[in-house]
């Protein structure tokens, strides 16, 4: 990780996130939300399922969570700058990170920028981290994620922390996301760590509110 940042030198880190049409929209928002709190920039893709997962789930309109992102792509815009190699970033969260989705990855399918751009997280050998969000999981899911794992990417499935006995969905999601966060050397305050205490940070997150 410091490789990556020393290679992007003083620009501002890069991360590309894509939200994909598993359940758990809201891990998406409150990654970018984090995201900018950090000061990383993001390039954000939101696929077509992920518009009508959005619609079922929360309030949110496209323009909302798009204006949570430093930049915008089109799901179909394979000529985005993300899709190539050549564009330094720390890497690629897909959240959530639908089996589909998980599927064309693992097959080496870019049927979306999504894809796309988590093609070329692997074959750049950035870290590409999927909240992959279903259960029970098919012989077939398990595969998927034992190829994506076999070529460098990380299965981060959204799974609570009890031990940090939350108090309400908030500090769930903001825990699960802080833990991604760690994956890339960014530390959102979120996370409670084993045997340290919850700092001033957590304590604010925890009683707020998403949307």
């Amino acid at each position: 990780m410091n490789a990556l940042l020393a290679a992007i030198g003083r620009q501002r880190p890069r991360l590309v996130v894509g939200i994909s049409g598993a359940s758990g929209f809201i891990y998406g928002v409150r990654l970018l939300e984090l995201l900018a709190e950090l000061d990383v920039e993001t390039h954000l893709v939101v696929s077509r399922a992920a518009q009508l997962t959005m619609a079922h789930e929360t309030d949110y309109k496209l323009a909302d969570v798009v204006a949570c992102a430093s930049y915008y792509h089109r799901s179909d815009d394979i000529a985005a700058g993300i899709s190539s190699g050549s564009f330094r970033c720390l890497g690629m969260v897909v959240a959530p990170c639908s089996m589909r989705t998980l599927a064309e990855i693992a097959t080496g399918v870019s049927s979306s920028l999504i894809t796309r751009a988590a093609d070329v997280t692997l074959k750049e050998r950035r870290p590409l981290v999927l909240m992959a969000r279903e259960t029970p999981l098919t012989l077939a899911h398990l595969r998927n994620m034992t190829a994506v794992t076999e070529m460098g990417g990380i299965i981060a499935p959204p799974v609570p922390a009890f031990y940090a006995r939350p108090e309400n969905l908030n500090q769930m999601i903001d825990h699960s996301l802080g833990r991604v966060l760690d994956l890339f050397g960014l530390d959102a305050g979120t996370a409670l760590r084993w045997g340290e205490p919850e700092t001033a940070t957590q304590q604010r997150l925890g009683q707020s509110t998403h949307k």
